[in-house]
């Protein structure tokens, strides 16, 4: 389908071309409607066009390494999807879906190799385009370093692991100490003034019992916590790790992307200087 000059002056992108140059990039592109629920593409798959989002609503995903979708960008009018991918020659990150019937413009390579031998100054807006997608990697990022351990591990926790849990929560607290010594003040109090009918005269054999089997009880249960908290640290790490390696890879595909850019700018520079 063939595209108005006027639908281009609305992409951002474009925003700096004159009338012969946006009617010479209208003869070269093409209009795409996808309809509800199409794949417009997916991850691992090769592509050599980005698109512009004209109307309609797309979702761009990703898979994380827990398996579950995260939404990366919900592109408006003049928002261009698709595009490192593109212009890097890689497969595709991420997965583009039309969630209902859209209207995008498709470009290729060739198209704005074109754009920029006419307008290099265009190459400013290529960039900004990459560092938008930059901070939505920088979002993503954050989002997944923002999982809590703990919220995590509490959606398999069993009934007695919550119990484990109060019971060290109050045993290593002062208000399990004072009432502990107040029991055994009054306790040791009432069989001491009790004298020969006391129930467990001096050297109170009974109370011993009872600490004997509260402490027997009390230690593993604390230690059933210990090894949750024990478990949420290295829940915690596993976390740490998985986002400074995602960082790590999404910074350096960044600067190979980046540093295309600057090499494609040059080199009309270089063309432009030669003329």
């Amino acid at each position: 389908m063939a595209c108005n000059p006027e639908i281009l002056r609305d992409a951002p992108l474009f925003s700096l071309l004159d009338d012969e140059e946006l009617a010479v990039l209208a003869s070269q592109v093409e209009l795409r409607k996808f309809i509800r629920r199409q794949r417009i593409y997916k991850i691992g798959e090769q592509s050599d066009r980005a698109y512009i989002m004209v109307s309609g609503a797309v979702q761009v995903s990703t898979i994380d390494e827990d398996n579950q979708s995260v939404l990366l960008d919900e592109p408006i009018r003049g928002d261009v999807f698709g595009f490192a991918s593109m212009l890097a020659h890689t497969p595709h990150q991420s997965e583009a879906v039309a969630v209902e019937e859209s209207l995008c413009i498709e470009l290729d390579l060739n198209d704005i190799t074109t754009l920029l031998r006419r307008k290099p100054d265009a190459g400013l807006d290529l960039m900004t385009v990459m560092g938008k997608q930059f901070h939505a990697a920088e979002r993503l990022v954050q989002l997944r370093a923002a999982r809590n351990p703990n919220d995590l591990i509490e959606e398999s926790q069993t009934f007695g692991e919550k119990i484990a849990d109060i019971v060290a929560s109050f045993g290593g607290s002062w208000t399990f100490i004072i009432l502990f010594l107040v029991v055994l003040i009054t306790y040791t109090a009432i069989n001491v003034g009790l004298g020969r009918s006391a129930w467990d005269p001096y050297p109170f054999i009974l109370l011993n019992l009872f600490l004997s089997m509260l402490a027997a009880i009390q230690a593993p249960i604390i230690m059933m916590s210990q090894n949750r908290q024990d478990k949420k640290d290295r829940l915690r790490n596993e976390l740490d790790f998985d986002v400074n390696r995602s960082s790590h890879s999404e910074i350096q595909g960044l600067a190979r992307r980046i540093n295309l850019l600057y090499d494609k700018v040059e080199d009309l520079e270089e063309m432009l200087r030669e003329k």
